[in-house]
């Protein structure tokens, strides 16, 4: 056609997209291929055919709730110190309750050789004209009383302003408490006539197993007397004064409901043990008038002041 440029003499369209044009809007013709508004319409018309959504201006939003890497990585820096702090606190916190538990065991196991405890002949003279059942009786409301006069002093003194010093006030409470129904324990074999055999450790350690299983001592078999402090024996202490801990927990109240509460809870709990080892007791129970002639107990060479015992308890 006549005015049309010969295909020789036409421009490569890379060519023609390095030239500039001269118009206002900056796009061009079609023969000059696209602009860079042009390329970035199409992604727009693109970006929303596929659903994205556009501001006013027709541009796409910059996402802004995804955290970048180094956020990321710092809070799962953060998160794993956190874990590792609580793990190391739970560590601790159960080693010092070990720790705790092993000292009041230990203390229990040294106590119970120095305890008083009076044999059959000394408490039928204390105690005249009173059968089996009477005395046993007599020498479980000394006991009740003894221990519930222990929970009430620690719970009073729950109301100082000393909270590191309570941990050790329940210790002493355990420890207490634990002496005066040991000795309950071996006054009562006395009464029933089941006195275990061996020396004075030996039925010492056969009182802190019948305490810390709440049972009786059969006399009659040999076998199931624990004379030895052996791993088992101190595992089963320990699990007996957790369970007492636990309970003795409300005694740390302030206000002085924590006494009142101490006094009510150990004096159950004492006559609840009483009663277990007296339903045991019975089982082997040997009358006086057929028990042998026993030897006098030995006395303890560096004897324990149980609190202030009751005359039932051989205080006063």
């Amino acid at each position: 056609m006549t005015g049309s440029t010969p295909p020789w003499k036409r421009r490569f369209r890379k060519e023609a997209d390095r030239e500039p044009y001269d118009g206002s809007d900056g796009a061009r013709d079609e023969g000059r291929g696209s602009s860079e508004s042009g390329e970035a319409s199409l992604e727009r018309a693109s970006g929303t055919a596929s659903g994205g959504a556009t501001d006013e201006q027709g541009r796409l939003p910059v996402p802004v709730d995804t955290p970048a890497p180094v956020a990321a990585r710092r809070a799962a820096v953060v998160r794993d110190g956190l874990k590792q702090g609580l793990k190391v606190g739970a560590r601790k916190g159960g080693d010092r309750a070990r720790a705790g538990l092993a000292y009041i065991t230990d203390r229990i196991i040294q106590t119970a050789p120095r305890i008083p405890v009076r044999d059959l002949a000394t408490l039928r003279a204390q105690f005249p004209g009173l059968g089996p059942e009477q005395l046993a009786d007599k020498l479980v409301a000394g006991a009740a009383n003894a221990s519930s006069t222990v929970g009430a002093g620690v719970g009073a003194a729950a109301m100082l302003p000393t909270p590191p010093a309570m941990p050790a006030e329940l210790a002493a409470e355990i420890t207490g408490v634990a002496a005066v129904e040991l000795k309950l324990i071996a006054e009562l074999h006395e009464v029933y006539g089941a006195r275990p055999p061996g020396n004075l450790r030996e039925r010492s350690t056969a009182y802190l197993d019948s305490w810390s299983g709440e049972r009786g001592i059969d006399v009659t078999k040999p076998a199931s007397i624990n004379t030895a402090l052996g791993g088992q024996l101190k595992r089963q202490l320990r699990q007996q004064i957790m369970k007492r801990m636990v309970r003795n927990l409300p005694n740390l109240m302030p206000f002085l409901v924590g006494a009142a509460v101490g006094a009510v809870m150990n004096r159950r709990d004492t006559r609840h043990l009483a009663a277990r080892i007296r339903k045991d007791l019975r089982r082997v129970q040997v009358p006086w008038e057929a028990l042998p002639e026993l030897p006098p107990l030995e006395k303890p060479a560096d004897p324990l002041r149980v609190g202030e015992l009751p005359e039932e308890l051989g205080g006063g």
